[in-house]
């Protein structure tokens, strides 16, 4: 529960969370009292928990800023944003290789981001198994996608929202994807899809669609089913095709249906941009598009909301046009060299494994090999002493009892920023060695147990006064 204290007066228009102000105020007193709370947050360019960009350059910006007011909804009236959207929803269908025919337009649609774009992929894969199933008389009630455990939260909303099991493949030790043949395993007949990811949340790592393909193209040829892949390429998306363009994961693979991707990750956009692209109008059902008219001419429409802004999607079109192939692959290679510079920074430490793969996404998630005195939460927790926002997480089932911290690499994050936060990693690592252990072991004795609570709420004493004092710093020295 949230406590609230009353306040009187002119302080109420000012100062109160929960009721609209009586009175107006001065735009000026309005701008200033935000934008004062606002400098309270975080460094967006030092939050390396997030895959999303934090930077563009400024003739973008005025482009957003220019359509900042143009519902993306209204086609009729906005003809040119509609268009932009088309040769977006085009490009990133031939980068993605669909099999398309010169003059053929790609199907796809600009979303708010992936999870939408999962949600609208995964709706079309639940129709069309319907559909399949109703006309061979059998029940359609109970549908399955199969996953890793490693999926993002975004498949397990999707699957209680439009009550479809998920079935996950469960982790191991060192193997922290989907196992293509236990996914196959898997798979009956009420499969609608198999997701792959590419690009893992957790390590960044690329799962082999290759060999998922290979594998379900045999099972579908002795079962007689027909089972698809849908390709969750939020973060991967914008990275294999300029730095691994020989990996077959995409349209080339003949199974894979349906590709989503996040502009606003890799595709180097500001927050809320997706797409999903479809290999063709057949894998797209026709009664999951509606057609309004209401706004002008007829407008086919398939999304889950409906007015949403065009700045995202007219800064999408100026970075595919802006940057070409040629500078998508420079930035990407840019990418994967200052994560192995980090890689390399945190290897000569001599305290961490390193848990991501060097081809996949370009980030760092990497674990204590003793973590016996001090875990990776408390070096989460200690970082951001230096403005630096670095996530500290378990892995999913059956891989719980390793944890670990992820650095991601952006466009924005410089080969100084790395070395720099290799030197912070320092400071933090000699600050815990000299706190108290975290836990102490003792020898299973009453005697020994005391101690140990003992000495674990000593440690919790002077954790608590380190963090006050560290609080105290924090209000007079801001962070560049």
């Amino acid at each position: 529960m949230v406590l609230s204290h009353g306040v009187s007066g002119s302080d109420e228009s000012v100062h109160s969370t929960f009721r609209m102000p009586e009175q107006s105020i001065p735009k000026e007193a309005a701008y200033q009292i935000i934008n004062d709370e606002l400098m309270l947050d975080g460094n967006p360019r030092l939050n390396l928990a997030s895959f999303v960009t934090t930077w563009m350059e400024p003739e973008c910006d005025k482009l957003i800023q220019a359509s900042v007011n143009k519902n993306y909804v209204d086609m009729d009236e906005y003809p040119v944003t509609t268009e932009l959207q088309n040769r977006c929803v085009n490009m990133i269908a031939h980068l993605f290789n669909a099999p398309l025919g010169d003059s053929e337009t790609a199907v796809g649609v600009g979303t708010v981001g992936s999870s939408e774009a999962i949600m609208l992929a995964g709706l079309a894969f639940k129709r069309r198994w319907q559909n399949k199933m109703k006309a061979a008389g059998k029940p359609c009630d109970k549908p399955n996608i199969v996953t890793g455990a490693n999926v993002q939260v975004c498949w397990e909303k999707f699957a209680r929202y439009f009550e479809v099991e998920l079935k996950e493949v469960k982790l191991s030790d060192g193997y922290y994807v989907m196992d293509p043949a236990k996914a196959v395993d898997m798979v009956d007949e009420n499969t609608i899809c198999v997701a792959a990811i590419l690009g893992s949340t957790l390590n960044g790592e690329f799962e082999d669609v290759k060999l998922l393909n290979d594998l379900l193209t045999k099972k579908n040829a002795e079962t007689g089913w027909d089972t698809p892949i849908h390709v969750d390429a939020a973060s991967g998306g914008f990275i294999a095709p300029f730095l691994y363009p020989e990996l077959e994961w995409d349209f080339r693979l003949p199974l894979v249906k349906s590709i989503n991707v996040s502009g606003h990750k890799y595709g180097l956009v500001y927050a809320g941009i997706g797409w999903c692209i479809w290999r063709s109008k057949e894998d797209l059902p026709e009664e999951l598009i509606f057609h309004i008219n209401y706004l002008g001419a007829d407008q086919p429409t398939f999304t889950l909301n409906f007015s949403k802004g065009s700045s995202q999607v007219i800064a999408q079109y100026y970075q595919l046009i802006r940057l070409g192939f040629e500078g998508y692959k420079n930035i990407m290679e840019n990418c994967q060299e200052n994560a192995m510079v980090l890689k390399q920074g945190l290897e000569k430490t001599g305290r961490f494994n390193i848990v991501s793969k060097d081809n996949g996404v370009p980030l760092v998630a990497f674990s204590l090999k003793d973590s016996a005195r001090h875990n990776e939460f408390e070096i989460s927790d200690f970082l951001r002493r230096f403005g630096w926002i670095v996530p500290a997480y378990t892995m999913p089932p059956d891989a719980q009892h390793v944890t670990v911290l992820r650095v991601v690499i952006r466009e924005d994050f410089s080969r100084t920023l790395a070395e720099r936060l290799v030197l912070d990693v320092e400071k933090v690592l000699h600050e815990l060695d000299a706190l108290p252990a975290r836990v102490v072991a003792n020898g299973g004795d009453a005697a020994a147990a005391s101690a140990s609570e003992r000495e674990m709420e000593k440690q919790r004493e002077v954790i608590s006064l380190w963090k006050r004092a560290v609080l105290a710093k924090k209000k007079t020295n801001g962070v560049c």
